[in-house]
């Protein structure tokens, strides 16, 4: 930036949740690779806790610079209780956010303009609707990411606007037929929009996302041009506002890695562990940061593992580990084969030499991940978007094999070796490398969704440089989504 440049000014404020803050962060840095200020910003608490494994610091001398821009960290006080033992469940934490994150956010951004650094847009993950309200009322153009697949967000819009035929208790087998889309059983639709889903609440929270997804001037996917064609095409025929891919928003290639959001220290001594084991020989297992397995899951994946014979670094949260077999830990540990972590540096590990395979619940973040490594992928999804995520990496893009439900340790070693040592496991591995290419070249300068971050941030310095006037106008479909890229007409 110039000095008779205006200054561009970046809010982003993300929903205090792992699968929320990472992405979130990585497409921050990105748009602060562009040149503008960055500021990052979720609860206080949150802030809190990630500061120390992230070595963030929140004040105006912590300047961090990232690529041409740069990035700092100021956190919003919801009225977070750090000593409640309930503080993060769903239902409480939606209700506070709700009532004290508008005047919170409100108040931080006028701390930005009284510092002489007026925010010119504000960029929000889903889960906090409210914060598209607040930049409406300030007058200030907004953006929303969506943290889970393009597939996933035309799946739920098309719920939500009652634009398709769904399961119902009456007809629970119903097949789904979305534009863009192959046909979708029940078992491959997201759990929450069955008839049978039993947290009704968090389904109402996920469609909340849509109620005013129109006051975003933009909604960025979590995702790739060529990995989903079909999906934003056919979404961009369907929604006012342009759906526009800037991801995969993964480690690898990142400006500032060592920046990061994490909840907890991983453990560095797997990589030293990993660098000892043979090419191509480890099952990596990780079922992220909220997926609670049952008594059953653990016993018979913790058996599958043993007796596949192969070495295995399994991410096993403390909350977790009472429900291994007893004594497991110790005897594998004393056999030497195989470890345990509470948490890992997982794109590290996902990178190393060493790995084979990685068995994946099929969250959105690790499933790009694994895409972005090229790792086939042994598919053991519990709920949610994991549902089609893994169908999609099994079935679409045959980069992985799925573990039957209910898990069985015969199964689970019938799939190690398919993805290992299988008649089809070479091509397996082949196609899961041709994607890793796509995935680095799409974020690569040039890169498609690296295009689509430069032309947004554009966007907003015209706007900017226009006494805030001027702006692109999607809902009049100026701005659209043509094979994924912004296409803004002059």
């Amino acid at each position: 930036m110039g000095e008779a440049s205006p200054l561009l000014h970046f809010l982003f404020v993300s929903f205090p949740g792992q699968g929320h803050l990472n992405p979130l962060l990585r497409l921050a840095k990105r748009v602060a690779s562009k040149g503008p200020l960055v500021t990052f910003s979720t609860t206080l608490d949150l802030g809190n806790r990630i500061s120390a494994a992230a070595a963030v610091a929140e004040s105006d001398s912590d300047l961090i610079p990232v690529g041409r821009g740069l990035l700092r960290f100021e956190f919003f006080d919801d009225g977070t209780d750090p000593t409640d033992p309930h503080r993060d469940d769903l239902d409480i934490l939606m209700a506070r956010l709700e009532s004290n994150g508008p005047p919170a956010l409100t108040n931080l951004i006028n701390r930005q303009t009284d510092a002489g650094r007026p925010v010119s847009c504000l960029i929000n993950n889903p889960f906090l609707p409210w914060a598209l309200n607040v930049a409406e009322d300030l007058g200030i153009p907004s953006a929303v990411l969506w943290v889970q697949s393009c597939a996933v967000f035309s799946t739920y819009y098309h719920f939500h606007h009652k634009l398709a035929d769904f399961p119902t208790e009456d007809n629970p087998d119903r097949t789904v037929n979305l534009p863009g889309l192959p046909p979708m059983r029940p078992e491959d639709l997201p759990t929450f929009l069955l008839p049978s889903n039993p947290y009704k609440p968090l389904t109402n929270v996920i469609l909340a996302q849509f109620k005013n997804i129109l006051k975003a001037r933009w909604v960025f996917a979590n995702s790739f041009e060529e990995l989903e064609r079909d999906a934003f095409d056919a979404i961009a025929g369907r929604l006012q506002i342009p759906v526009i891919p800037v991801g995969p928003l993964v480690e690898a290639g990142e400006p500032q890695e060592k920046i990061k959001a994490d909840m907890w220290k991983p453990e560095d001594r797997c990589i030293e562990w990993l660098d000892k084991q043979e090419k191509r020989s480890v099952v990596y297992v990780s079922a992220g940061s909220i997926v609670m397995l049952n008594s059953s899951e653990m016993q018979e994946l913790a058996f599958g593992l043993r007796n596949s014979g192969r070495p295995f670094l399994w991410v096993v949260r403390e909350n977790l580990r009472e429900l291994l077999p007893k004594g497991f830990k110790e005897e594998i540990e004393a056999e030497g084969k195989s470890i345990l972590v509470e948490w890992s540096p997982q794109e590290k590990v996902l990178a190393h030499k060493s790995l084979a395979c990685f068995v994946t619940h099929c969250g959105w973040n690790s499933t790009l991940e694994l895409i972005a490594a090229g790792v086939p992928a042994i598919a053991f999804p519990q709920w949610g978007d994991q549902v089609p995520d893994a169908k999609f990496l099994c079935d679409v893009h045959e980069i992985g094999v799925r573990i039957p439900t209910p898990a069985a340790r015969a199964e689970i070693v019938r799939c190690l070796t398919a993805a290992t040592d299988g008649p089809d496991a070479e091509a397996m591995l082949k196609r899961a490398k041709k994607w890793k290419e796509i995935a680095r070249a799409a974020v690569t300068t040039g890169g498609s969704s690296d295009r689509n971050i430069e032309r947004f941030v554009d966007d907003v310095r015209k706007w900017v440089a226009n006494g805030g006037g001027g702006l692109v106008d999607p809902v009049a479909g100026v701005c659209r989504v043509i094979h994924g890229s912004c296409a803004v007409a002059t």
